[in-house]
């Protein structure tokens, strides 16, 4: 897919919400850089999305931080859900706090960040431009195969031989039963919802 093309998947976008849906997002650094790489920048980005949780009452079920994208799967708990609010409220902050580092540092990452999108106007950019990818999932076998799918990113690319062996993730919240949070650098895990999977298998 070229960037025209690309251009025309995110303006076709429709974010669309029926009580009881998951939704797994996933979207990616400025032209697919490994941007997230650094264990600083990735708890900054988890405290970032802790915050957004909390105010925009939403629930994270499982994740993955890959170098040039993340993978979140989410609960909303209002049953007319803001996405696109969601996204922004930690991904903008998280962007401005990246930039202000780099430029305190006099980082040249801070060029190949910053692009021209008219004559007199420059913008920094940390995350790919657009809404990114939305998935709707309401059945017990997507919601299992979407968990498996996220924590098995790093095996597929050869980052880890093991799902838990990859400490960017929520694979490792999900090896305790009950599933319990075990490292303060990750973003606050909610799990899997009381009777989620009776809700999602009723329809």
């Amino acid at each position: 897919m070229n960037d025209q093309e690309r251009a025309r998947h995110r303006k076709r976008l429709r974010r669309f919400h029926d009580p009881g849906d998951f939704h797994e997002l996933t979207f990616s650094c400025y032209r697919r850089m490994p941007l997230l790489t650094n264990d600083d920048w990735r708890q900054r980005l988890s405290r970032h999305i802790r915050n957004a949780c909390v105010a925009q009452d939403v629930d994270l079920v499982a994740f993955v931080y890959m170098p040039e994208h993340i993978h979140l799967l989410i609960y909303p708990r209002s049953n007319s859900p803001r996405i696109g609010r969601f996204l922004a409220s930690f991904k903008s902050p998280f962007s401005a706090e990246i930039k202000s580092l780099l430029v305190r540092r006099g980082s040249r990452l801070i060029e190949k960040l910053t692009i021209r999108e008219r004559p007199g106007k420059e913008v920094f950019r940390f995350w790919q431009e657009g809404a990114g990818y939305d998935r709707n999932i309401h059945s017990e076998d997507a919601l299992k195969a979407c968990i498996g799918y996220i924590h098995s990113n790093p095996v597929r690319r050869g980052l880890a031989d093991h799902c838990v062996d990859w400490s960017w993730s929520s694979a490792r919240y999900y090896l305790l039963d009950p599933p319990q949070q075990q490292f303060d650098e990750l973003p606050n895990m909610h799990g899997l919802p009381t009777g989620a999977f009776e809700r999602t298998d009723s329809r």
